[in-house]
């Protein structure tokens, strides 16, 4: 084996230049670059159209309101869910809100009267659909019995105060005509007591008659005269009060009013036992049974349909663009059809929205203000049947108030 020679020279070879870096890595980085964006402008219009459940959980637990941020939000609400139609033709300026349909004055519920105590329903007097005036009985309670015995009873006895004042009457009345009898006759018999004291006296001056004789006149006179002065007096008694004011007479009064009074006590006690509509409408439900008692929150709902509106709620950032008699388009998407009207008032107060829809991504929280449509007459007369049905309001803010003889006014 054969040892190398360390004299010889190590030859060294030089380094190999590194490769050339390739030419298309730059290129690359501009296309990401340029690929962000168009991503990201992809994600935000799928977001915008789409509304998916991540997004609208988003915007739940933000508080986050679509499109809140620009003066005219294109953005619909997530908890709003536009009818096809309806979403093809939403416009910039156009303000959304959820909305419920309901008779003009809303649901009135008819309660049993105050002081029912322990009563129970005995019968109800009307059905569903049927329309009734302001203060007819529309239901009865168990002691309507009791208490119609009870007014009977008053009214006999108020009938015997009354035959006792008018007994009081004739009677006050006879004893005045019999005390003016009476005084007539004294002053006649006074008037022939006096005649006979004067002829008494002629005859004893011509010595015909004695003294003990116009004694006697003189003394018949005195008599005749003290029995008119009586006679005044009892007839003074009936005539210097009117017939009314008669002692007898005023105990009598008294004594009808007190029937009169017991009378009316019975009476109230008697409209207890009746249940009254409060309003003039259509009965929309009723809730309670005969036999049962009354529930707290009525026993049936009274609302005039003939007049249907809707009660919409409106964010607090876009009711600066409602105006009392812009047209108000309501989608009724459980009936498929669609409901016309005008703005009729806004409210005063900002609250919790109270229209939910069954999203369970809704936000609950938003701040909202309630408006109150109008419907026209063709819409009212389809509505009427549908109180509480939830509706969608697109109220179209270009259009300014509708003139005063517009359909859809409020009365």
């Amino acid at each position: 084996m054969t040892q190398p020679d360390d004299d010889l020279p190590i030859q060294i070879e030089p380094p190999q230049a590194a490769p050339a870096p390739h030419r298309r890595g730059p290129r690359r980085r501009w296309l990401l670059v340029l690929l962000v964006p168009v991503l990201m402008f992809s994600g935000a219009v799928i977001g915008l159209y789409f509304q998916p459940p991540a997004l609208r959980a988003f915007y739940a637990a933000t508080g986050l309101q679509p499109g809140g941020g620009a003066s005219a939000p294109i953005a619909l609400p997530p908890e709003v869910e536009l009818p096809k139609e309806m979403a093809e033709t939403m416009r910039p300026s156009d303000v959304l809100g959820l909305a419920r349909l309901m008779p003009q004055g809303d649901l009135s519920p008819v309660a049993a009267p105050y002081g029912a105590g322990d009563a129970r329903l005995a019968e109800i007097l009307v059905a569903e659909g049927e329309r009734v005036e302001k203060g007819a009985v529309v239901a009865r309670l168990d002691n309507h019995d009791f208490l119609q015995s009870a007014v009977l009873q008053a009214e006999a006895a108020l009938a015997i105060r009354e035959a006792a004042l008018m007994q009081t009457r004739a009677a006050v009345q006879s004893s005045r005509d019999e005390a003016q009898a009476t005084l007539d006759q004294m002053r006649a018999a006074a008037t022939e007591a006096t005649a006979q004291r004067i002829r008494t006296e002629e005859l004893l001056a011509r010595a015909a008659a004695t003294q003990a004789t116009l004694d006697a006149q003189l003394a018949a006179e005195r008599q005749a005269l003290a029995a008119v002065a009586k006679a005044e007096a009892t007839l003074a008694r009936f005539t210097t009060l009117a017939l009314d004011e008669q002692p007898d007479v005023v105990v009598a009064l008294r004594n009808l009013q007190a029937a009169q009074t017991d009378l009316d006590r019975a009476q109230r006690d008697l409209r207890r036992a009746e249940v009254l509509a409060p309003i003039a409408g259509t009965v929309i439900d009723i809730t309670a049974t005969p036999g049962a008692r009354p529930p707290a929150d009525g026993i049936m709902l009274i609302g005039d349909t003939s007049a249907m509106m809707a009660e919409a709620e409106i964010w607090q950032d876009r009711i600066s663009q409602v105006a009392v008699g812009q047209p108000v388009e309501l989608a009724a998407t459980a009936l498929g059809r669609t409901f016309h009207g005008r703005v009729q008032s806004i409210g005063l107060i900002v609250g919790r929205q109270g229209l939910v829809s069954d999203d369970t991504a809704a936000n609950t929280d938003a701040r909202v203000v309630r408006v109150m449509v109008a419907l026209d007459e063709a819409s009212s007369a389809q509505a009427a049947g549908f109180s509480n049905l939830e509706v969608i309001a697109r109220i179209d803010t270009r259009a300014g108030p509708a003139p005063k003889d517009a359909p859809g006014d409020a009365p």
